[in-house]
């Protein structure tokens, strides 16, 4: 009886020893491998795995700015009165344009002590070469040559002086006529897209803008990038925009300045794209999708017929050198709804079921 039980207990040990010889590997080789039924083979298609060019997309939110150099808020250079307007919306300036005149009892005043000053340099630069002239011939003296250039130096002086009273207005002292208003220029060359300039007010606050002039031939796009896609940008990358307001447009821009800061709110990078805008379809202020595509590389890819999806990975199967077929997880990215690329999992050339892996899904 003790030898019986003996016996039944060395089997038992012998039958676990048995069972814990199967490896987990070989266990899912013998559950995920099989051969297909006669009836099944007409329903699928075998095919080589394709090898195609891919990039990869990123997309991200934007807005329509003005370049900064490109744009330009008009103040007036003093408190004045505003004595005529030639600027209007929508006008076309180059760079010197008239924009308005402005004019003060104080830059009048600025005008006056320049011209009596130069004036006065002028009588004083005479007096000394002729005291120069005169000591030359043996007549002045070096007395008189000496109060002279005294007195030419302190005129100088005064003009110096005069001249950065009239520069203060921004007035330029060669092409200033005594009496007359100041002219105020457009800096670039652009379109008026604000005016509050009118004539006959008086402007209290020359820090204050009154007209707002801007070059849209190009325009920047800000865009922002979230912080795991921000490695893929470059400057000078190329992109596509499509704008809210102009469905259907191809839009194409080039990357400029990749922001050196993170928004801490937003995770995300601020990306400058410069963007051609010759027909003035793009306003600032329009809100935009940016594209961004990374260099094109090589990727494989299978028709989407051919994914199975388990749990949270597809898989497909693979075609094995004897006949039999085995299920195998892949790791997918982007599809075109025909196309999907596969980045982990498969190998260009090798074979897998295209059409029909869905008759093979439950089988044992």
């Amino acid at each position: 009886m003790k030898k019986n039980f003996i016996a039944a207990g060395m089997l038992a040990v012998a039958a676990c020893h048995s069972v814990s010889d199967k490896s987990p590997a070989a266990a899912v080789q013998q559950s995920d491998t099989l051969r297909v039924p006669d009836a099944l083979k007409s329903k699928i298609n075998i095919a080589a795995v394709e090898s195609t060019s891919w990039s990869r997309q990123i997309a991200a939110a934007g807005v329509i700015k003005a370049i900064p150099t490109q744009y330009a808020e008009i103040a007036p250079p003093f408190p004045g009165r505003i004595t005529k307007v030639m600027l209007q919306l929508g006008m076309k300036t180059s760079q010197g344009t008239p924009l308005f005149e402005i004019t003060s009892p104080d830059f009048i005043a600025a005008q006056k002590a320049y011209f009596q000053e130069k004036t006065q340099l002028q009588q004083a630069e005479r007096a000394w070469k002729r005291q120069q002239d005169l000591v030359a011939h043996g007549v002045g003296t070096q007395k008189d040559l000496e109060e002279a250039q005294t007195a030419y130096e302190v005129e100088k002086k005064e003009y110096e002086n005069a001249v950065m009273g009239l520069r203060v207005f921004k007035a330029d002292p060669e092409h200033i006529v005594l009496g007359q208003p100041l002219v105020v220029h457009a800096p670039i060359a652009g379109e008026i897209t604000e005016n509050k300039v009118v004539l006959g007010q008086f402007i209290r606050d020359d820090a204050a803008s009154v007209a707002t002039l801007a070059n849209l031939a190009e325009v920047w796009i800000a865009a922002q990038v979230k912080e795991k896609d921000i490695r893929f940008l470059h400057t000078g990358d190329e992109c596509t925009v499509d704008v809210v307001a102009l469905p259907g447009t191809d839009i194409k821009g080039k990357v400029s300045h990749v922001n050196a800061m993170v928004d801490e709110d937003s995770r995300s990078i601020q990306v400058l794209i410069t963007v051609p805008n010759t027909s003035h379809a793009l306003k600032p202020g329009m809100y935009v999708t940016v594209r961004f595509s990374d260099q094109p590389a090589p990727a494989v890819q299978v028709p989407a017929t051919a994914l199975l999806q388990a749990s949270e990975n597809p898989c497909v199967f693979v075609a094995l050198a004897d006949g039999r077929l085995v299920k195998r997880r892949i790791t997918t990215g982007p599809t075109n709804g025909q196309q999907v690329i596969v980045s982990g999992g498969l190998e260009q050339h090798e074979k897998i079921v295209t059409q029909g892996a869905f008759y093979l899904a439950d089988l044992k």
